[in-house]
Formats: structure tokens, C-alpha cells, sequence
């Protein structure tokens, strides 16, 4: 299984509400836009090597939001990959909008897809019951944003709460899987991976959010 977190390309000089406090929303060169056509291309481009890599019978779940999350999907479909699920992620606790000319953005979306719709999956249809109080989890997932106590080894700027991954990891592998993450930040993948007996492999641009993930992983371990 492939869990990706690719940029956002948020970081255009806006601002956020972090805290009570006025912030720039500038995470890093990573996140900034490089144009339209650029930025198509470097998605084709990440998602043509997962695809190298990625077994017949193996998914993958790709995070976004409408900035990337649409042009994920139409590469997506051109490579013949099959939507199984749209996930909509709902942040209970998302900070408030400072402009107030348009709604609160308070949602994220993954997609979670396999290579061709006759391809076969795990899907742990009866955990997730299980973890939804013995009803059928549905598409909609209610889960706050990354809590303070899973900051403790160090800050990154799009860290996400175990709860997601925790989600995506139980439903689509079994233990012993391998799961891999191009772009892996904080590690969160990695750590939930882990503490469910599944093998990690991750990958990141950056020698400090790997320090990161290898500082979470050793606490665990």
C-alpha cells in the first residue's frame, strides 16, 4: 500500500489563524506553486513512479485538497487507475477564516485507488464496523486535526493525526503489508505502520523531517 502526502501548494504569501494568531501560510519552497503546467507535471510524475512500484493487487490513498486533489485524480484516471473510494475528511477543530468573504475551509479530501476496477484489494470490511460501533463506516470521517501530544518529537507544518492514518493503514493492508510514503514529513505513516505490525518505507526531500520520522519511530520501537 502506497500512502501519499504530496504538496499542497498552499504556501502563496495567504494567511491563517493559528492559535488565536495571525499567521502566514508559508510552510516551505516544497509547497509553493510552480505554475499550472508545472505542477501537473510533477504530479504525473510522482504518481508514474508509485505506479512502478506499486503491486497488481495493491492501493493506494492520495490526501489533497482542491488545490492538487482534482488534477491527482484526472492523471489518475488517464493511467487507468480505479476510484474506490473518495474519503472526505472533516476537521471538527479547524481554524476559523479570517477574510470572511467565503465559507470556512474545513475539509480534506483522499482518494483511495486501485490500478484497474478488476484488481483485487484488502479491504477489512468488518474492523472498520467494528471501530464505527458495528455500522458501516461511511465516506464522511469526522477527526480532529493533529493533537499537541503527537507534536512532542519536533514540529512540521502538515502533520497529520494518527486517527486518519490509523484509518487508511487498518482498512487496506493486513500485518506484515509493506507500506511506503514518498513523502513522508513527520512520519505519522511510518509510526502507525509500525505500532500495527506492518513494514514502513519512507521518503522525504527533507534530512530534517526525516530526523523527524526517525525520532518517532524510535520512540515507538
Amino acid at each position: 500500500m502506497i500512502f501519499a502526502d504530496p504538496p499542497y501548494r498552499l504556501s502563496n504569501g495567504g494567511v491563517t489563524c493559528k492559535s488565536g494568531k495571525m499567521e502566514l501560510v508559508n510552510k516551505g519552497v516544497w509547497d509553493e506553486s510552480m505554475g499550472f503546467e508545472e505542477d501537473n507535471k510533477f504530479n504525473y510524475e510522482w504518481l508514474k513512479a508509485c505506479d512502478r512500484i506499486l503491486k497488481d493487487d495493491g492501493t493506494m490513498w492520495i490526501s489533497g485538497t482542491y488545490h492538487i486533489i482534482h488534477s491527482i485524480a484526472f492523471i489518475l484516471l488517464k493511467m487507468g487507475y480505479y476510484i474506490i473510494n473518495e474519503i472526505t475528511w472533516v476537521k471538527p477543530n479547524a481554524p476559523p477564516n479570517l477574510g470572511c468573504r467565503c465559507f470556512t475551509a474545513s475539509q480534506e479530501t483522499l482518494l483511495w485507488v486501485k490500478k484497474s476496477k478488476k484488481a483485487k484489494h484488502v479491504f477489512n470490511y468488518a474492523t472498520m464496523k467494528e471501530l464505527n460501533q458495528g455500522k458501516q463506516m461511511r465516506s464522511v470521517w469526522n477527526i480532529p486535526t493533529t493533537p499537541k501530544r503527537e507534536k512532542n518529537q519536533g514540529y512540521h507544518p502538515t502533520q497529520k493525526p494518527k486517527e486518519l492514518l490509523y484509518r487508511c493503514v487498518i482498512s487496506s493492508t493486513n500485518e506484515n503489508d509493506v507500506i511506503l510514503d514518498p513523502f513522508c514529513g513527520s512520519g505519522t505513516t511510518g509510526v502507525v505502520a509500525i505500532e500495527n505490525n506492518r513494514h514502513f518505507i519512507g521518503i522525504d526531500i527533507s534530512e530534517e523531517f526525516l530526523e523527524l520520522t526517525r525520532a518517532r519511530i524510535e520512540e515507538i520501537i
